[in-house]
């Protein structure tokens, strides 16, 4: 695998991934602009308009059919939250020209064409997006935003995640409030749109069996040429100031047949290199199958039915997330803040920190053999002070040691602990 960028304009990046071990192509473009909420309930709406048609393909069955004669190819998009960055994915899929037989032209360059079109040259009307397009995917945006609390698990960690970081941008639910979709019409959607285009950091990911002519035809692309320079308003990895605050306890009721605890822990590292030694600390905690959580809250006290914890690097917090019988929360608490303690006093084993690393770095090593998942990989890294490719990952995960995560420990802070029950349990 072989991986290079290239500047297409002030704001919009190339970036190429050589993989040969895939029979498909795969396309990615990222529209990133920061998270607010005057425009979060737009920014998630216009990628649904985009899908619906563009300029030279007015319709959804058009798309569809343009897509089937270039043997099967597949489009998506969607949203997601990066710290407090907001962005626009769209995503093409399609066969390698190797495979193809020699008179069917490239169906890479026409899956940029296609791809590019979709995102930069939509369908207008009368100064505006098609009136009918918007009307039906506010109902949709409507039912994804009210449907939030449907995955349990997810909502809940939301929730935590939201009461943490009250009143900052970071809080914000990426697919925007209901109450902003009333007034949203087709003209002032799509100069949100505009406004998105002209100010938004550009990243476009191709990856596949790849050559040198492919940057040229996507610098001359005619919708890439059409589009200014513009200058990068992603906000990067940054360390936070550490405030002394208490314990913010949380319950919320719901129609839950089972109690959602989640514990959110702040991290408040001085080093972005220090990240790595909290891959491992978290996976020790509870990362894994073999975490303390997993052994103690689930196997050994028989609490939970899920017990785990993820680390969000981005904002240097973990969330320790448990599904438990409501009347075990306290219990449960008592027990995860046990095992806080047990890392805090090093009490782990070189044999556990090594068992972490290694099971970690089986999983980066899995990064290559997905497509999108390798995209995202190097994604990522756009958000990072220190970029590093797959194996200067490994090197740090390798460089780990006891010591280095017994530091870490010792910084961390539960925030938040947030429940949610299905209020038939009494909380002072």
């Amino acid at each position: 695998m072989l991986y290079k960028e290239k500047q297409i304009k002030e704001g919009i990046k190339l970036h190429l991934i050589q993989n040969e071990r895939f029979k498909t192509n795969l396309i990615a473009i990222f529209l990133s602009l920061p998270l607010e909420r005057e425009t979060v309930t737009k920014n998630s709406l216009v990628p649904m308009i985009l899908r619906r048609g563009s300029k030279n393909m007015p319709t959804q069955e058009e798309i569809s059919k343009q897509l089937e004669n270039m043997y099967g190819a597949i489009f998506d998009c969607g949203i997601e939250k990066k710290g407090e960055n907001h962005i626009l994915k769209f995503y093409l899929e399609s066969i390698n020209d190797e495979f193809l037989p020699e008179d069917n032209g490239t169906i890479l360059q026409k899956s940029i064409d296609k791809l590019l079109e979709i995102v930069f040259n939509p369908l207008i009307e009368n100064e505006g997006f098609n009136k009918q397009y918007v009307e039906q995917e506010k109902i949709n945006l409507k039912q994804i935003i009210e449907g939030r609390a449907d995955n349990k698990s997810r909502y809940a960690l939301d929730r935590c995640i939201e009461e943490m970081y009250k009143n900052t941008k970071y809080s914000l639910y990426k697919y925007g409030y209901v109450q902003d979709l009333e007034k949203i019409d087709e003209k002032n959607l799509y100069k949100a749109y505009k406004k998105i285009i002209e100010e938004c950091t550009v990243d476009i990911y191709i990856s596949g069996i790849l050559d040198e002519k492919i940057i040229k035809y996507v610098e001359e692309n005619s919708n890439l040429k059409n589009i200014n320079n513009r200058k990068s308003k992603i906000k990067k990895y940054e360390i936070e100031k550490e405030t002394e605050k208490q314990e913010n306890i949380i319950f919320e009721n719901l129609d839950v047949n089972q109690g959602k605890l989640v514990m959110g822990l702040k991290v408040p590292i001085q080093e972005e290199e220090k990240q790595y030694d909290t891959i491992i600390y978290n996976s020790i905690l509870g990362g894994s199958a073999n975490s303390k959580l997993f052994q103690n809250v689930r196997e050994k006290a028989s609490l939970a039915y899920t017990a785990n914890s993820n680390y969000i690097r981005m904002k240097n917090t973990i969330c320790i997330n448990c599904g438990i019988e409501f009347a075990n929360y306290e219990k449960a608490v008592e027990i995860i803040k046990a095992q806080l303690e047990e890392m805090k006093t090093g009490n782990f084993s070189e044999e556990d920190v090594e068992n972490s690393k290694r099971g970690y770095i089986a999983a980066i090593k899995s990064i290559e053999d997905e497509q999108d998942t390798e995209i995202m990989y190097y994604f990522g890294q756009e958000f990072t002070n220190i970029k590093l490719d797959i194996k200067g990952y490994i090197d740090m995960i390798e460089k780990v040691k006891k010591q280095d995560i017994l530091e870490i420990a010792k910084i961390v802070k539960i925030d938040t602990i947030y429940f949610l029950q299905d209020g038939s349990i009494e909380n002072n």
